[in-house]
């Protein structure tokens, strides 16, 4: 499998592509995708690093897992293809920017226009077996992408972090708040949506303002 990601991230994470436990991941993932289907498609598995450069990103928000529905999973966490039907926790994320920022509900929920912009769309793990969810954890993605997020953290200033849900929040672990903003709320699934931890967090305005504070340009959500 070729590591198809950009330039700009192989100073940063050329060492962990000769650990021994990246090299076992790697031999894991593509004894899946030969064996059955998995998602996202073998050329999209680092979609988020290639449509995010490292000197670009402003902000990070990190998800769990790639959906394993067909047709879905683009490499970006919380994002889909275009035309597909918008999964819930996207429906209650555009809902919340409709009401924080006042922007009309979009028809795509494919978000390649935010990470053009500087926003990473991490998952934790990068893939995942078809309609079997979870079944690629604990495999060494998530040592590799928590090794992101602190290079993240120590090579850059003034990104705002989003840590949605009690799993992303164990993430603030490997964030320096001293350098960096740390925006925590409950998931935007519908399960903690609806008793009350998602709608009203602000965190789309919120994120504008404190790039707007340390001189960056505000994403257009």
């Amino acid at each position: 499998m070729k590591l198809r990601l950009h330039d700009s991230w192989k100073p940063y994470l050329v060492s962990e592509f000769n650990e021994s436990y990246f090299t076992s991941l790697i031999r894991f993932v593509e004894e899946e995708y030969k064996s059955g289907t998995c998602f996202p498609p073998e050329d999209q598995i680092f979609n988020a690093f290639n449509h995010c450069t490292f000197g670009a990103v402003k902000v990070v928000i990190i998800g769990q897992d790639p959906y394993h529905d067909d047709g879905q999973a683009n490499g970006l966490s919380f994002s889909v293809n275009e035309g597909v039907k918008h999964p819930p926790s996207l429906v209650n994320i555009f809902k919340e920017i409709e009401s924080d920022l006042g922007i009309a509900y979009p028809k795509s929920g494919n978000l390649e226009r935010w990470a053009n912009q500087g926003v990473l769309l991490l998952n934790a793990t990068l893939t995942v077996r078809a309609h079997q969810a979870g079944s690629h954890q604990k495999k060494g993605w998530e040592t590799f992408t928590d090794t992101v997020i602190k290079t993240i953290s120590e090579n850059k200033e003034h990104v705002v972090f989003l840590l949605w849900g009690g799993y992303a929040k164990k993430k603030a672990k490997l964030i320096d708040a001293k350098k960096h903003t740390v925006l925590t709320s409950g998931h935007p699934s519908p399960l903690s949506a609806n008793r009350g931890y998602w709608f009203g967090n602000r965190h789309f305005s919120q994120s504008n303002e404190i790039l707007k504070e340390s001189g960056g340009q505000p994403i257009v959500w």
